[in-house]
């Protein structure tokens, strides 16, 4: 498969946690790498689960933070072409990151512009908040990755969210874009899952992805061995959700 000329920064965003954030990027990014793109996930969030899903320590301090090259810290994963910039729970680069002034912003932004045309995707797993840090990731980044649970409170509080995203929006001149809203934790035996299936489709039109993601064991189970579902769980319901969003994205180019 042909690579994309021009990388693609996905920011998988939602402010509630428990969603399959952290599970989206890392599987999203996994199985991007298996299809042939060149991928890195970025861990911003301080919980740092996107590291340990795939099996990698967090950092003593944040590359994105520091003076240093960011291709000095950017680390190989047991995945082909999957690479991963491991976060970090150091207070202190918590606090900055949470709390970035101007210079750190633009800091962050100049670390992943060097090394944006090294890959396909970068994929952003930011922390379950509409804080600065995940702001500054929106201004980073050239796609927004909405995952939702299919709960009764599944709309409540995205229109903080959305407002923050479009205010981004604004501010970046359109360079980022509304990527596609995911549908998790899915069982379409439920009611109330089809019900907040048409809810949001019916709310965000053709910007939600027709994939989703089930309630499926291996996809909780997978993190805990520092593998991501393919390797996991290759044959499992999540695996193949998975693999469908890949495609899906490489469609929307």
């Amino acid at each position: 498969m042909e690579t994309n000329t021009v990388g693609r920064i996905l920011c998988v965003v939602n402010q509630k946690g428990g969603v399959g954030k952290t599970t989206t990027a890392v599987n999203l990014s996994a199985a991007l790498a298996l299809s042939g793109q060149r991928a890195l996930l970025l861990d911003m969030d301080p919980q740092c689960n996107a590291t340990t899903s795939l099996g990698c320590e967090p950092t003593v301090g944040h590359a994105l933070i520091s003076n240093s090259n960011l291709n000095e810290n950017i680390v190989d994963t047991d995945i082909e072409h999957l690479s991963l910039l491991p976060g970090s729970r150091t207070f202190h680069d918590v606090d900055k990151m949470a709390s970035p002034g101007d210079e750190e912003s633009q800091q962050i932004r100049t670390h992943l512009d060097e090394v944006i045309d090294e890959y396909d995707f970068v994929l952003i797993d930011c922390p379950p908040s509409v804080g600065a840090l995940t702001q500054t990731a929106l201004t980073a980044s050239t796609e927004v990755l909405m995952p939702i649970q299919c709960e009764y409170f599944a709309m409540e509080g995205l229109t903080q969210l959305i407002q923050t995203i479009k205010k981004v929006i604004v501010a970046t001149d359109g360079r980022l874009t509304f990527g596609g809203i995911l549908l998790t934790m899915y069982d379409p035996t439920l009611e109330l899952t089809r019900e907040v299936d048409e809810e949001v489709r019916d709310f965000f039109g053709d910007i939600v992805f027709d994939s989703v993601v089930p309630r499926d064991v291996s996809l909780s189970e997978a993190p805990s061995h520092g593998q991501s579902v393919f390797q996991y769980a290759p044959r499992s319901r999540g695996a193949y959700a998975y693999t469908q969003l890949c495609m899906e994205v490489l469609q929307r180019d």
